[in-house]
């Protein structure tokens, strides 16, 4: 199923809203509200909980309720579009993208940010309707010079590239003319979460959102 209709609308909105996108993986439903209100407060709004822990869904209907934009990260089928619809995501990131999970996303109304990692899976994407994309996984797909050489063939399509992308070089990706933010684990690490330190993580989330001035 083709389309010309763009696809990316709302999940380029939320892209753009912030330089860096928190990449949480929560164990402890506790745990999520006051890790979502101290990433928000310190200037990340959007926030992607990943399912990988039995405790996903329910931290993201305990952040919900907060003044985030909350999405479900690691979403690879229908089952996990509908789990997510239902505890309140409000948008998706897969890894990669099959036309089922495609379908199940677009039939929810979810808005998908879908992963691709070479040209043809970004040509199919685009030609979907889906001219934001996840770059995943980054630093072992090429990088910022594989980001580089897609801008040339590709500038309909801007991305957000995730894995590998850290302090060190997330300034890089962000001076591409074809990404919009990066998706990170480094502002919300996972001791620092089950350790309950939310000034460590207020630290790096203002780093991590003044990387948008830098």
């Amino acid at each position: 199923m083709n389309s010309t209709q763009d696809k990316s609308a709302r999940i380029r909105t939320f892209c753009s809203t912030a330089a860096v996108v928190p990449v949480l993986v929560v164990n402890d439903p506790a745990s999520a509200r006051p890790l979502a209100d101290a990433l928000v407060a310190s200037g990340l709004p959007i926030l992607e909980v990943t399912l990988r822990t039995e405790a996903a869904l329910e931290c993201i209907r305990e952040m919900a309720q907060g003044d985030g934009v909350v999405g479900a990260g690691t979403v690879m089928t229908p089952r996990d579009v509908e789990a997510a619809v239902a505890a309140g995501a409000r948008f998706a990131v897969s890894p990669g993208a099959t036309d089922t999970l495609l379908d199940a996303a677009e039939d929810a109304g979810l808005p998908l940010l879908p992963g691709a990692a070479t040209a043809s899976e970004v040509m199919r994407l685009r030609e979907r309707g889906y001219s934001m994309q996840k770059f995943f996984p980054a630093e072992a797909s090429g990088g910022v010079t594989a980001l580089k050489n897609l801008a040339g063939p590709l500038p309909q399509v801007s991305f957000c590239p995730t894995a590998g992308v850290s302090t060190a070089n997330a300034k890089d990706y962000l001076s591409l003319p074809n990404v919009v933010c990066v998706g990170g684990s480094w502002v919300a690490p996972a001791d620092a979460i089950a350790a309950g330190d939310w000034t460590r993580i207020e630290t790096l989330a203002l780093e991590g959102a003044a990387l948008a001035t830098a």
